[in-house]
């Protein structure tokens, strides 16, 4: 009964974790709704919107990975693309572009589904 427990945690985890990355990819479209545009701002917007999008849907191809190795190739790209999510947002808040409160919450969501990811790469082979 306990393992069943287990399975179904961590059945809720990915699907909550999918959910939380496309939330994410859509708060970040949002972001730019509304915007005055500048070259600037078009260029990051165009970057950040797809490494963010790029996270949520490489997030949903590992989860359905064939192997571990399929599941490592698929989680390694996903770190990269949350970790340049990351870098596109701290441009923007480094920048002022866009309002630190604004920014904020959305760097700190992006930072902490780059430690979720990369401590899935880490564990990819040590479980």
């Amino acid at each position: 009964m306990e393992t069943n427990l287990k399975v179904s945690n961590k059945s809720e985890f990915i699907e909550s974790f999918k959910n939380r990355t496309k939330q994410l990819s859509i708060k970040v479209i949002q972001l730019f709704n509304n915007r005055e545009k500048t070259t600037a701002l078009n260029v990051i917007a165009y970057q950040l919107i797809k490494s963010s999008t790029s996270t949520a849907a490489n997030y949903r191809a590992a989860c359905i990975a064939r192997s571990k190795k399929e599941f490592f190739s698929k989680i390694s790209i996903t770190v990269e693309e949350a970790d340049e999510t990351v870098f596109w947002l701290e441009i923007l808040k480094d920048s002022d572009i866009v309002e630190e409160g604004i920014i904020q919450p959305l760097l700190n969501d992006a930072e902490e589904i780059l430690k979720v990811l990369s401590k899935a790469k880490t564990n990819t082979f040590t479980n």
